[in-house]
């Protein structure tokens, strides 16, 4: 069982959703939107309130919202992502289909679509996007899905399913993982046949190339997801479940027939708009990885600026940061788990970690303890082939907890990385919470002497800034960069 596997089982509730659906489209560059007010409006909701598909869409979408970390709101990245769509949406196979296109403030890369018109795009993969094309080849795929009713028929199939939040038995109860993990559980399936997938294929190249765009970008932008995948499988504790190819795989057949589809709009190279230019110009200073709201994992140390705090797990450990909690896992199948609940009835805390949350208590542990001058309490449990370290600390009108798992007999292991957990747990400084920036795509141009390499160095928040630099940028092996060229990299 791979580790980040056995944290979740470990330390946190499992989640039995599976993903939704993903895949690419493609632009016009003579598409201008329009910018004056029209004579005659038409606001979504209204065109939508009788449609009962949509309202299936608007059942699942504050789900969806709470699973991926909310809306990403930045005006200039939204004004990119309706210019692509726009130019989609006038040459659709149902030109009275109506859209609501959310970009999702996650770090993930996946798109979906649910029944209605509600399309997702995730800000981490308009990161890996190096063009307009590639991300209008990711909607036109969605908005097929849509056109051909593929979740309606989905949905009749899977009736009886019913997708729901579980809790791991063996220690925590239903209530840890908190409202926005209940959410994400329920998320409903929208995993296509293939079948659905391959026709969502073939309309979506063909919209593309209607569009205007490089009918080639779907296949291109498939294989970089394929290499995204490599690169990420590589972290082997990464969660990859909300990225698209959990439930979509890109398979070789796929890639050859979507590349058979484009020789219909002529040669590869010689048709269609990349929109490249203005598509790098939408996406500079667009927020990469972690956001603010969910802190900052930098090195061994997790900080969280608007709440004040910061920890740090052992060497050798890796920190994943996720919507619901902070996971980290390290050698010999070491689990932590932090979260944090509110308490604003400051309840008494060796009282509140015999409160039930907690299965596999030893009473006669709870003890009454200070971190760093803020009360706390520590206890142990345990649970099939498993010892646990429950830690919960109170900050003001929070409980922060944490949660340390390892193989049953191994106490001295335990003991240790509990404590660095412990006493390392303490408020930042004025100075700490002021230099905490967030992460960004930051386009530049070569400059004369820059070399891959060169610029690479400059990638920030990865210690294999030379791999995701080809990455970003869909370098290949033995590929070189030219001054006047732009490219990404990642910086503060």
């Amino acid at each position: 069982m791979p580790v980040a596997a056995r944290l979740r089982r470990l330390a946190s509730l499992l989640v039995a959703a599976a993903m939704l659906n993903s895949c690419q489209t493609v632009m016009d560059q003579s598409y201008q939107p329009s910018v004056s007010p029209s004579a005659n409006p038409q606001i979504v909701s209204e065109v939508q309130k009788n449609d009962p598909r949509a309202q299936m869409g608007a059942r699942e979408h504050p789900r969806i919202l709470a699973s991926y970390g909310g809306e990403y709101k930045d005006a200039k990245t939204e004004r990119l992502v309706a210019r692509i769509a726009g130019a989609l949406t006038s040459v659709s196979e149902n030109p009275q289909q109506s859209y609501r296109i959310t970009i999702l403030n996650s770090p993930s890369i996946n798109a979906f679509a649910l029944p209605g018109g509600y399309l997702y795009v995730t800000r981490g993969l308009l990161a890996l996007a190096n063009d307009a094309s590639e991300v209008a080849a990711v909607l036109s795929h969605e908005m097929a899905h849509v056109t051909a009713n593929h979740g309606i028929e989905r949905q009749k199939r899977e009736e009886a399913e019913v997708i729901a939040s579980r809790v791991v038995a063996e220690v925590l109860s239903s209530d840890l993982a908190g409202k926005q993990a209940l959410a994400r559980g329920k998320l409903r399936l929208a995993a296509f046949s293939r079948q659905q997938e391959l026709q969502a294929d073939e309309i979506g190249i063909r919209t593309l190339g209607q569009a205007g765009y490089d009918p080639y970008a779907a296949a291109r932008f498939l294989n970089a997801m394929e290499d995204y995948s490599r690169f990420m499988t590589a972290n082997s504790d990464v969660d990859q479940s909300l990225d698209f190819l959990s439930s979509h795989p890109s398979t070789p057949q796929r890639i050859d027939l979507a590349k058979a589809h484009a020789r219909e709009f002529g040669e590869e190279g010689k048709v269609g708009d990349t929109g490249r230019d203005y598509y790098l110009n939408g996406i500079d200073g667009l927020l990469y990885g972690d956001s603010p709201e969910e802190g900052y994992v930098r090195g061994q140390t997790f900080l969280h600026g608007g709440l004040g705090i910061r920890f740090d797990v052992p060497p050798d450990f890796r920190i994943d940061n996720k919507v619901e909690a902070v996971m980290a896992t390290g050698p010999g199948d070491i689990a932590i788990r932090f979260d944090g609940v509110a308490d604003t009835q400051n309840q008494n805390l060796t009282n509140y970690i015999s409160s039930g949350w907690v299965t596999g208590l030893d009473p006669s542990s709870i003890q009454s303890i200070t971190v760093n001058g803020m009360p706390a309490a520590t206890a142990r449990a345990s649970a099939d082939r498993w010892d646990f370290d429950v830690t919960v600390i109170r900050d003001r009108t929070q409980i922060f907890r944490f949660l340390t798992a390892v193989p049953k007999g191994n106490l001295a292991q335990l003991d240790q990385t509990a404590n660095v957990l412990r006493s390392s747990f303490r408020h930042m400084t004025p100075e700490e919470a002021s230099s905490l920036k967030p992460l960004r795509v930051r386009v530049v141009t070569v400059k004369p002497g820059d070399t891959i390499t060169t610029l690479a160095a400059r990638m920030m928040g990865t210690d294999r800034k030379l791999d995701l630099f080809k990455l970003i940028n869909a370098l290949p092996t033995g590929a070189n960069i030219a001054p006047g060229d732009k490219v990404k990299i990642i910086a503060e």
